[in-house]
Order: C-alpha cells, then sequence, then structure tokens
C-alpha cells in the first residue's frame, strides 16, 4: 500500500471515529458541520447536521433558522438599515464581490424527505415547515447543504480581509429561538447571538497554507500537499469563531490551567510582563466568579478594536498618560473578562444584555481597586504642573464609568439597562449602558455592604455556567437573602430611565444635634447616603437613607461637625451633585467656592467654576478680533449655561463681543423632549465703520418620537430679533427695527434618505413675510444621489424702501444676522462669493437677485462620479409694479463634504454660457463652515 493509500485510509478511519463520536447526543442540540473553504472566491462550502430540541410546552411545526451571513446581501437587510442610521454607507456602496449571502442547496429531515422553507422579508431568516411536528422536550434533525459566501471584513470585522485571512463569526446556520414565539432576530452588527449548543463538531477542509485558531478542541488533522483537514470538537458552546490565516501572529500562552490564545499587541510590554498580566487576570476572574470549564480561550487584537476601552486611553501611543503594562493589562482585561462571561453564560443577549454588561464593568472597576488603585483617569498627566489642578486630573480611574454614563443622562437621551440592545443609541449600545450596569452594581455593593454583590455574582456563575440562563435567575439570586429591600434596583434603576437626585434643603441645629432635611428631587425610589464632615474634610460619620419619596428629616449629631454632604463618596450616580453640600457654619459661609480656571474641565461638584480661554474670529471689516470667553458649561451638559466673549476687533480698533444665556428644561416623558430659553446679543461690524448690536430673546420647543435611534425632530422656535445698526448710505430702510420670527421645523437627517422642511413667518413694522422651504436627498440602489430643494416665499405686506428685507435669488442680506458670512456686504471680490443655500438657493448671481412680492425656486443636484454633481436651479420671481420672471441656472458641483465644503461651477444660466465669460473665477461660489461645534457633529450624529 502506497502512501497516499495509507493517509486515505487514516482518513476515512479518522472521519468514522469523528462521526461516531459526535452522534452521541441525540436527545440534546448538537451541531455537526462538515465544511471546505474555497479562499480564490471567498466560499464556503457546507454540509451541516443539527438537532434541535423542543425545550417549550408548545407542538412546533416549523423552525427558524438565524442565517446572519445573509445579512450582507443587498442595501435592505436590517443590517444595512442600521449602518445607514449610524450614518456609515459602506454596505449601501459595497460592489457585489464585497457582498456575502447564503445559498442554500438542499435543506431536509432525517429521512431526506425535503422541507419547504422560505426566507422572511428581513433576508437574514429562514422559516421551514415541518413535515412532522415537535413534541415538547422531542427533537428534530435537519440536514442542510449550503454555499457560503463570505463578505469584506471592512463592514464589521468579520469576513475576509485584503490579506485574504478570515475572521468567521455567525458563519453558519442555526435554529432561532423560541419564547412562547419564534423572536425575528436579526444580525444587526451588534454580536449578540450566543447560543449554547451542547455538543458541536467541525470538519474543516481548507488549503494547507493555512492554519485555523479557535477555541475548540483539535481532535485530529490531516494534511497533503495542497489541503489540509482539521477535525475540531467542544461542549457546551456558543457561537464558534474562527480565525483562518496564513501569519495568524498568535501564540498560546498557558495559565492557570487554561491555555490563552491571543494576538494581542503591545509594542512595548515584554513578554514576560504579558506572561505575568494574564497569570494575575485569570486569577482574579476564577476568584471572583468560578473555574474557567475549557481549556482554551482566545483573547484578539480585532475583536479588541471592535469593542476597545473607551476614553483617554485611545489616544495615539505616543500621548497615551499610562504605562505600557497597564495599557496591555486593560485590554486583555476587558476582551478576557467579555469572553470569559460569553463563553459559560447563555443569556438572550439581545434583551437581557445588561446582566453580563453589568458583571463585565463591574469585574473591571473591582480589578482596577485591587491592582492599581492610585491609578488617575489621566495618568501620569495627573502630577504634570498646569494640568493637576484640573478635576479631570485628580479623578480616579473608575470615575469615568459613571462619567461617560452620564454624558447621555445628562442630554436626557439615556435609555433603560432593559431596553433591547438593538432599540439603542450607538453610544448607549456600545458605552453608556454597560458602564451604568456596572455602577449599579458597585452601588448595590456599597448600599448592602459586606460584599454582597461579589458573593453574588460568583454564586450566579457557578449556579448558570454552561446553561441557560435569564436575567429573572439573576435577580433571584440577588434578593434571595439580601438584607435590604433592593426592589427599586430592578423598577427604577434597570427598568426605567429615572434620574437620581437629592438635595439638602434646609437644616437646624440644636445643642448636641443637626436636623436635615433631604429632598428627593425626583421621586426615584433610591437610597441615599449623608456624609459628616469636620473642618480637615475628615469623615464623621455616613449613614445610609432609603425610602425617601419625597422628603425625609433626618437627626445627626453635632460634635466637630462643619459640612453635610450627600453622596461624598459618589458611588451613587446622582444626575446633579452641584446641591449636595451644606455648610453649617454660619450665614457667611458658603456650600460651593468660586473658582476660575482656564480651559473647560470636568464638573466639580465642591466648586462653582468660571472658565476661560482666548478666543479668535475674523470677518474682513473686524479684522483678526481676540478677546476673552467666560462661561460655566462643563464636559457635562447642564441646565444653565452662559457664555461671553468680549473682544477687540483689530480691524476697526474697537470693542466687539457677543454673549448668550440659556436654561434648558428638560421633559422627562412625552415627545416634546426639550424646551430651551434663551438671550443672545451681540455687537460687530457690517460694513466698514458701520457697528450693528443684536439682542434676541427667544424659546424652542423640540419633539422627537419615542424611538431614540429615530433622526426624526421637529421643534418650535419663537425669537424677537432686536437691530441696531449705524445707519448705511447704501441700504435705504431704517437701521434700528424688530422682527418676530416663528418657525416650525422637521428634519429626518438620515444618510440615505434625508427629509426636511420649515415653515417660516417674520412680521415687522414695515413688513410681513411667510415663506416654506422643503429639502430631500436620496441615495439610491445605483449609488445615484438626487438632491431637491424647493422654496416659496411670499409678502403679506411690503412698506419698504429697498430689496434689504426682500427675498434673495442667490444672496440674502441676512438682515437678522444668523449666518456666518465672512463679508457680509460685500459686492465684489472672493467674500462676496461665499454662497449660503437659503431662500432662492442660486448659485449664478443673476441681473434681478431680489424679489419684494414673491418667489418659487426649485434647486436639484445629482452625482455624476463620487463626489462630482451636476446641478440646476429653475424659479419665478415677482417684484412690486412688474411681471413674473423666470430665472435658471446650471452648472458643476463638487460636493466634497456636504453642507460643510462645496464648490460650484456654473455653466449656463440667464446670463448666457458663463463659463466662456470673461472673469470667471469670479462666478465660481464656495460653501464653507468654520464652526467647530458644526464640524465635531459630523463624528458626534453617527453616536447620538
Amino acid at each position: 500500500m502506497n502512501q497516499t493509500s495509507k493517509l486515505k485510509l487514516l482518513q476515512h478511519i479518522l472521519i468514522l471515529f469523528f462521526l461516531l463520536t459526535s452522534s452521541v447526543v441525540r436527545a440534546q442540540d448538537f451541531n455537526q458541520i462538515k465544511a471546505e473553504l474555497i479562499a480564490k472566491t471567498h466560499t464556503i462550502n457546507i454540509q451541516q447536521e443539527l438537532v434541535y430540541t423542543n425545550k417549550s410546552l408548545d407542538t412546533l411545526n416549523e423552525i427558524w433558522l438565524y442565517d446572519w451571513n445573509n445579512a450582507y446581501v443587498d442595501k435592505t437587510t436590517p443590517l444595512a438599515k442600521r449602518f445607514a442610521e449610524e450614518f456609515n454607507k459602506s454596505i449601501h456602496l459595497a460592489r457585489p464581490q464585497q457582498r456575502g449571502y447564503t445559498e442554500i442547496i438542499s435543506l431536509t429531515d432525517p429521512n431526506y424527505g425535503f422541507l419547504k422553507w422560505k426566507r422572511l422579508d428581513v433576508q437574514d431568516i429562514i422559516k421551514v415547515q415541518l413535515n412532522y411536528p415537535i413534541y415538547p422536550g422531542k427533537s428534530y434533525r435537519l440536514k442542510l447543504s449550503y454555499k457560503v459566501k463570505l463578505p469584506s471584513a471592512e463592514f464589521t470585522g468579520y469576513g475576509y480581509n485584503d490579506f485574504n485571512d478570515y475572521r468567521l463569526r455567525y458563519w453558519y446556520i442555526v435554529p432561532g429561538i423560541y419564547d412562547g414565539k419564534w423572536l425575528p432576530y436579526s444580525n444587526k452588527n451588534l454580536n449578540d447571538l450566543n447560543q449554547l449548543v451542547k455538543e458541536i463538531s467541525i470538519e474543516m477542509t481548507l488549503p494547507a497554507s493555512y492554519d485555523v485558531i479557535s477555541e475548540l478542541d483539535e481532535v485530529s488533522s490531516i494534511t497533503s500537499e495542497d489541503k489540509k483537514t482539521l477535525y475540531l470538537k467542544g461542549q457546551n458552546r456558543g457561537q464558534i469563531n474562527l480565525n483562518i490565516t496564513k501569519s495568524h501572529g498568535f501564540k498560546t500562552v498557558r495559565t492557570n490551567d487554561i491555555d490563552l490564545v491571543t494576538n494581542l499587541q503591545s509594542k512595548d510590554t515584554l513578554e514576560v510582563n504579558q506572561f505575568l498580566s494574564a497569570q494575575r487576570i485569570f486569577s482574579f476572574l476564577e476568584d471572583r466568579l468560578g473555574t474557567y470549564p475549557h481549556q482554551k480561550i482566545m483573547v484578539s487584537e480585532q475583536e479588541y478594536q471592535r469593542s476597545p476601552n473607551y476614553g483617554i486611553n485611545q489616544l495615539p501611543s505616543f500621548l497615551r498618560p499610562f504605562p505600557d503594562s497597564f495599557q496591555y493589562d486593560l485590554k486583555l482585561l476587558k476582551i478576557a473578562t467579555q469572553t470569559y462571561l460569553d463563553n459559560t453564560l447563555f443569556i438572550d443577549d439581545r434583551k437581557e444584555h445588561w446582566v453580563k454588561e453589568g458583571i463585565q464593568i463591574y469585574l473591571m472597576m473591582a480589578y482596577i481597586d485591587e491592582y492599581y488603585d492610585n491609578m488617575k483617569l489621566l495618568g501620569k498627566l495627573s502630577k504634570i504642573w498646569g494640568i493637576r489642578s484640573y478635576h479631570f486630573a485628580q479623578m480616579d480611574f473608575n470615575d469615568q464609568y459613571p462619567l461617560l454614563y452620564m454624558l447621555t443622562a445628562r442630554n436626557y437621551t439615556d435609555q433603560p439597562l432593559s431596553t433591547p440592545r438593538d432599540s439603542l443609541i450607538k453610544f448607549n449600545e456600545r458605552i453608556a449602558n454597560r458602564y451604568k450596569s456596572g455602577v449599579g452594581l458597585a452601588y448595590l455593593n456599597s448600599y448592602l455592604g459586606d460584599h454582597y454583590i461579589d458573593r453574588k455574582v460568583k454564586e450566579f456563575y457557578n449556579k448558570y455556567a454552561q446553561k441557560n440562563c435569564a436575567a429573572s435567575d439573576f435577580k433571584s439570586i440577588l434578593m434571595d437573602d439580601a438584607t435590604k429591600d433592593i426592589n427599586w434596583y430592578f423598577d427604577s434603576y434597570v427598568g426605567t430611565e429615572d434620574k437620581i437626585d437629592f438635595k439638602i434643603t434646609n437644616f437646624h441645629r440644636t445643642e448636641d444635634s443637626v436636623y436635615v432635611n433631604i429632598k428627593n428631587k425626583r421621586g426615584t425610589k433610591a437610597p441615599i447616603t449623608l456624609f459628616g464632615m469636620d473642618r480637615k474634610d475628615s469623615i464623621l460619620f455616613k449613614t445610609w437613607y432609603s425610602g425617601i419619596d419625597d422628603s425625609k428629616r433626618v437627626r445627626v449629631p453635632r460634635e466637630n461637625l462643619k459640612r453635610l454632604v450627600l453622596n461624598y463618596d459618589r458611588v451613587i450616580p446622582e444626575i446633579n451633585e452641584r446641591d449636595n453640600w451644606k455648610s453649617i457654619n454660619g450665614f457667611l459661609s458658603t456650600d460651593r467656592k468660586l473658582k476660575f480656571q482656564f480651559f473647560k474641565d470636568f464638573e466639580d461638584p465642591y466648586y462653582n467654576q468660571i472658565f476661560y480661554v482666548p478666543v479668535f474670529s475674523f470677518n474682513i471689516y473686524d479684522g483678526i478680533t481676540t478677546g476673552l470667553r467666560f462661561y460655566n458649561k462643563t464636559f457635562l451638559a447642564k441646565p444653565f449655561i452662559y457664555d461671553l466673549k468680549p473682544s477687540y476687533a483689530f480691524g476697526e480698533s474697537a470693542l466687539v463681543g457677543s454673549g448668550t444665556f440659556q436654561y434648558r428644561d428638560y421633559v422627562e416623558h412625552g415627545n416634546m423632549y426639550q424646551i430651551d430659553y434663551y438671550l443672545y446679543g451681540s455687537s460687530f461690524h457690517y460694513a466698514h465703520g458701520l457697528r450693528y448690536s443684536t439682542i434676541t430673546p427667544s424659546i424652542t420647543f423640540k419633539f422627537r418620537n419615542d424611538d431614540l435611534r429615530s433622526n426624526e425632530r421637529e421643534l418650535l422656535n419663537v425669537r424677537f430679533v432686536n437691530v441696531i445698526r449705524d445707519e448705511s448710505p447704501t441700504i435705504d430702510s431704517d437701521p434700528d427695527y424688530s422682527v418676530l420670527n416663528a418657525r416650525y421645523a422637521y428634519g429626518n437627517n438620515g444618510i440615505i434618505d434625508f427629509r426636511s422642511w420649515f415653515v417660516d413667518l417674520q412680521v415687522a413694522s414695515e413688513f410681513s413675510k411667510l415663506s416654506f422651504n422643503w429639502e430631500m436627498r436620496k441615495l439610491f440602489p445605483n449609488n445615484r444621489q438626487l438632491n431637491l430643494r424647493f422654496f416659496a416665499g411670499k409678502f403679506i405686506y411690503n412698506q419698504t424702501n429697498s430689496d434689504f428685507f426682500s427675498f434673495a435669488l442667490d444672496r440674502p442680506t441676512d438682515y437678522m444676522f444668523d449666518y456666518d458670512y465672512l463679508g457680509r456686504s460685500e459686492d465684489t471680490g472672493i467674500f462676496s462669493q461665499q454662497l449660503i443655500i437659503s431662500e432662492g438657493g442660486f448659485k449664478s448671481k443673476l441681473s434681478t437677485p431680489y424679489a419684494n412680492d414673491w418667489i418659487v425656486t426649485t434647486n436639484a443636484s445629482i452625482n455624476v462620479w463620487r463626489w462630482v454633481e451636476l446641478y440646476g436651479d429653475i424659479g419665478m420671481i415677482k417684484n412690486k409694479y412688474q411681471d413674473a420672471h423666470f430665472v435658471y441656472d446650471s452648472g458643476i458641483r463638487l460636493n466634497l463634504v456636504t453642507d460643510y465644503f462645496e464648490l460650484y461651477f456654473p455653466i449656463y444660466s440667464n446670463n448666457g454660457w458663463e463659463i466662456a465669460q470673461p472673469q470667471y473665477d469670479e462666478k465660481i461660489r464656495f460653501i464653507v463652515t468654520l464652526s467647530p461645534k458644526t464640524l465635531i457633529g459630523l463624528f458626534t450624529r453617527k453616536w447620538f
């Protein structure tokens, strides 16, 4: 017998052994996969046999299957729609060869009887009609044959990359989840499908140049000249992830009876320190949770990049203020803890994700407290002169968790922990909710004392490891022998977005006691701590109080007491800590001292903070303008904000500036979620030697629907604009005027479909006018983008003697000083070419640029290649005592960044062939946005 025949015989024996040992489990779920990777086409041919056990009390006549690889098939799947919601067009613009899909060849029952099946509209869920029912406790065996075309990894990180390596997740078909009904869980890039399978076996054939890295046990392998076949097995597993690579960079570290398989990157951390870090982390996890039941655990750099430690440690390596060993420790800790829990606790990660996320963050906080208790939020930067005085430099590393949760809580975009993962906005899904969950467990641990949560987390893990479990099981264990009532935690903290906020309203002193009134400002059922401090800010006492529905009067000892403080250790995630202090030293004492500070800081509840920073601006009349900005806005939102910018204009040698006072009232329930009261004032120059000043009070009502992921917003704004101007010889109108302006606006700011409109009414002594503006942008399946805009305006009455208040065809006069013109009064030169799309929205300068009666225009553009577009504008304008006039223009638009940086090149209009006329460069128009706040919105919109 030659060598080839021996190899084939050995292969047949191993396959027989493999199949026999894989078929031991009959009454339990198991999954048997035979797959072959075709690297040239990025496809996997799969023959699969799975057993589904009906664990419900219902008789099932159909089975749903999740085929999440097919979520990449086109632009209409829930995955593609979610990308679009987060302003990511990558799936929409993908080329056919980048997409993934699944082609089912056959689907049969154990007797090879063909089963009827169809895909639901979502494309990644298959509904299978069974030939016979599955009774409670019984099993059904399915046989499938299908081809998987893997997607490009540039979308979600899973699929094939530029080096033809493969990271596989959700690459094979699995049974759906039945919970009284089949749950329509689609792939939404949330990595939240992790069902328990009692036994899984994979026979993977692939080119010989590849290696397979996984957490499964490798039974055997056979390698021929150009192929290799691996036999992998595992018990009590969830979703199986495979790394198929030619040069993998993974290494195996033996630690605490666990083989750590990792390619986690750390250029500057010695291997011995990496080993010690692994030893320490897995000892910690085993101590806090329990024994890890599997031989191997995989921690990859790619998984970390998908879910990094958000915060200052994401700065470039040369700017990071933390030791390299700490950076590596934290990376390994996060992904190791996440994988440890994912591979052992099988819970509905879409509906009840907060359980494992809370345990993960709680353990990470405990690890920092145990091994890095002196680590500050800014690391070594906290010791540098000029930085160490800032509050954020004095904050502990673990303070980042309540801090980042408060980013959404303060803006009232937080969502209950019990919200399904696919209904969370991206910031809450990736950061805020998991941090809130971890902080909540720390809160409970402090409230109950005696390391209660530490013991209960370990009890939960040991009871349900390698089993299906639910949030109700976690709740039962936490409440089992709690020494205090903790129903408030599940009812309010987990089940709602209600905020926690207490204050000390007043106190009364006697000879030996102080009677203190504690008010629950929001009525949220949660306990609060009261601390007593002496003159050196040493703690005299700490007392927990619960059951405060409205207010409560408590008695504390007076001896050496100088200050009362609620939540002094800041364990409780209160939305407002600014009113937690009360000095009892007498009438002249202050609860919070005044603090002037350069640049913005995090909120320090012990001080009234006033920040100052230099400001610079420019327009061609004031020239370079510089001054100091005084404001109270911290990194976290607060209700009352002031912002004052006194400045000096070198171009006019005069004082200029602006200032705002704003009070934001949040409405916690209902579609009207916010009311803004606003007072704005400014004083600059609108032409050489001519000053204007404005004073504008306003009120804005903002509306949104119940789905925070929706980009739909509505608002009603009413303002009274008062303008005081130096008289201009070129403007024939009263230099001082007031305009009452009311506007109702709707917007749905999607990246695939954009819709917005508004109705605007202006009333002044000399005129009144009504206008309507509608815009639409549509990205079609063929990747063509159409932009349409319609504007109509009509004067109700007009007694003015100039066009200063008229509708503008291409360049509004901006008599209410709303726009950021670099040269608002210029008729020639580069600054006159600045374009702001408003009113008529034309790009060419025509002989009749204004309308003092009515105007109707339509603006359109469509792309011909990437950001190169053709545009065209048409309209009718009507001036008093004149016939209506038809206007049009057309040209090329370079849409580099929509609404932020665009160039317009006119070609043909009422002026004729503009491209052939002299001084063509003076006809080119541009849009440019220099506002940092507006530009930052480009990056934050996908998170909030």
